[in-house]
């Protein structure tokens, strides 16, 4: 049986990142073909479609990035979490080292998560900027902080006028981010929806809503900051917003193709990354 080809995405910056690579390279090479070891951020090799897993380490962030970087090509990830909470690179170093023969050999499959499209079309019609996303577009309303006015359309249907603070479009794998924390719904992963979230919204009668992403979203901006209003993808990526300026938000026809860690549910990864759900008596039993 031919050997396994894998690619290594890695976030050098973190610490310890680059001394736990050089210890597990031996290890690797026994088993797998190494196409190449990178940081996130560099352009991927030639040889990235030929290869069968993508191991990537690093934390959430790094994994978004790797996520945009391949999503042409279908290539799996299998996050090796290196940061803080870890709720997308589910394995520790252990786990990954434990779980990966069953991997190669397909016994544990990827996941799909739905990723999104986005571009900024502005006034006058051209495209100004573009990126596959896979957890959300926020609009942030930005300096000199003044409230903004969004207009939302699903398709040729209106569906609200937002004026506030900005607003958040997350996929079901991003709910559980910034979403979450300005108060939208968590989606379970499988869900083909958006969450459209309103940030701190001048009005009460406006609230956090699921729609299905079977047409494009439009946003256009009525009144935003020209000095400081961005359009935020994954919290990573970032664009500046004009008045007039259209963002279309679609369906993309790549998939996030996401390694799960096979003891690791994801009500159960919410329970315990996230709390969700556990009275504070319980997070006593727990620890």
């Amino acid at each position: 049986m031919a050997r396994k080809r894998i690619l290594i995405l890695a976030n050098f910056d973190k610490p310890g990142v680059g001394e736990q690579i050089d210890s597990l390279r031996g290890w690797l090479e026994q088993q797998v073909n190494l196409v190449a070891v990178q940081s996130s951020l560099d352009p991927l090799p030639a040889g990235v479609v030929e290869a069968d897993l993508c191991i990537v380490f690093g934390g959430d962030g790094t994994l978004l990035s790797a996520a945009r970087a391949v999503a042409t090509t279908g290539l799996p990830l299998l996050g090796v979490n290196m940061g803080k909470l870890g709720f997308l690179a589910e394995f520790s170093v252990e786990h990954m080292q434990r779980h990966l023969p069953a991997i190669l050999a397909g016994e544990i499959q990827p996941t799909q998560r739905m990723m999104l499209d986005v571009c900024i079309l502005c006034n006058r019609g051209t495209e100004a900027f573009r990126s596959p996303v896979l957890n959300d577009v926020a609009i942030s309303a930005g300096e000199p902080f003044r409230m903004i006015d969004l207009t939302v359309r699903r398709g040729e249907q209106l569906l609200a006028r937002y004026r506030g603070d900005g607003l958040i479009v997350a996929t079901p794998t991003g709910s559980t981010g910034y979403n979450m924390s300005a108060g939208g719904p968590i989606l379970e992963p499988t869900l083909d929806a958006v969450a459209v979230t309103p940030i701190a919204p001048h009005s009460l009668a406006v609230r956090p809503i699921t729609i299905g992403i079977d047409r494009p979203v439009f946003i256009t901006a009525e009144r935003v900051n020209e000095e400081g209003t961005a359009v935020i993808v994954d919290g990573q990526l970032h664009a500046h917003l004009h008045n007039g300026d259209v963002i279309e938000v679609r369906r993309s026809e790549h998939c996030a193709r996401i390694v799960p860690h096979p003891g690791r549910p994801f009500f159960q990864t919410l329970s315990t990354k996230l709390q969700w759900g556990r009275s504070p008596h319980h997070v006593d039993e727990a620890e």
